[in-house]
């Protein structure tokens, strides 16, 4: 700590960006028609402990009265094998409107309530003796609370036709203070997150394969907090039931960060992916890189006589 008083930090992040729609853009809840659960799991940086490990589970469905569709979103994100803790729930609706025949666009909103907590079990440079280790008190000031709750408020667009589609995400709206520490000894807040996405699908012509089981889709997102900035570009080979990709990740100021191997498989309502970054900045030979996997499930549902347009978007 060494009396520092403001601290920056970013959202927990995932590589499978679409296998997690509703972190990504709260205007993706409800974009398929039927009931839908999402579940994901990443683990970044191994070699250094349990460093950040980030647990995601989802639930969103289109409700037609509501024009629109409805979600609920779970996370929990535990840093430095526990010291601190953030678990969030949020709700999102979205509402979907038919600009043109062929051109559709979904707006969303998402109000989420945070709790963080502290675990106050460090050893901080003035506790040590140089022969006998920690046996001094410590002249940082512990919170008197050590846990912290409060509301944030998020919103996004998605614009989509049969071929390509982009998004626009704005979270962290109010910009909530999150310090442990009241508002007169911190200023320590959740910076607001900017996020940028865009792609499309292109159909390859083969004679093995029905129309669409074999594709290609290029993608690219850009994401901005704070001071933060981060770009990710690659490409996805849809080929029947299997999905690879590639990715490169790129830090601006930090040059590239990690390039993305991921591999998923579909059957009938059910999604399965894993994804490994590999780390190719710096820190290449210390961290061991992330994991990640995810699994969706999609449950059947009646259809009914209103049109209803899904985004051509990846699955992971």
């Amino acid at each position: 700590m060494g009396g520092t008083q403001l601290a920056n930090a970013q959202d927990p992040e995932f590589t499978q960006f679409y296998a997690n729609k509703l972190y990504l853009n709260p205007a993706f809840a409800g974009a398929q028609r039927c009931p839908r659960i999402s579940l994901n799991y990443r683990n970044q940086w191994p070699a250094l402990g349990s460093t950040y490990v980030t647990y995601n589970a989802s639930f969103d469905r289109f409700v037609n009265p509501l024009g629109g569709g409805v979600g609920l979103l779970l996370m929990n994100d535990v840093q430095g094998d526990g010291a601190i803790t953030t678990t969030s729930i949020s709700g999102l609706y979205s509402y979907s409107l038919h600009a043109t025949r062929f051109f559709t666009v979904r707006a969303g909103f998402q109000a989420t309530y945070f709790q963080k907590k502290l675990n106050w079990d460090f050893i901080f440079p003035d506790m040590l003796h140089p022969l006998y280790g920690p046996v001094f008190p410590t002249s940082e000031i512990q919170p008197d609370n050590l846990s912290r709750g409060f509301f944030d408020f998020s919103t996004g667009i998605v614009g989509f036709n049969r071929d390509y589609f982009f998004g626009i995400a704005v979270h962290h709206l109010t910009e909530p203070l999150e310090s442990f520490y009241d508002r007169s000894l911190s200023e320590s807040v959740l910076p607001r997150k900017y996020t940028v996405h865009f792609g499309t699908n292109i159909e390859l012509p083969s004679r093995r394969f029905k129309r669409g089981e074999l594709s290609l889709s290029p993608q690219f997102i850009f994401q901005q907090q704070q001071d933060f900035q981060q770009v990710n570009y690659g490409i996805y080979l849809n080929r029947n039931k299997i999905v690879a990709g590639a990715w490169i990740r790129q830090n601006f100021g930090f040059h590239y960060d990690s390039f993305i191997m991921l591999v998923g498989f579909m059957q009938d309502k059910i999604q399965f992916a894993y994804s490994y970054d590999l780390t190719i900045s710096k820190l290449k030979n210390q961290t061991l890189g992330a994991h990640e996997v995810s699994y969706q499930m999609e449950f059947y549902c009646k259809t009914v006589k209103r049109k209803f347009r899904t985004i051509s978007c990846p699955s992971f």
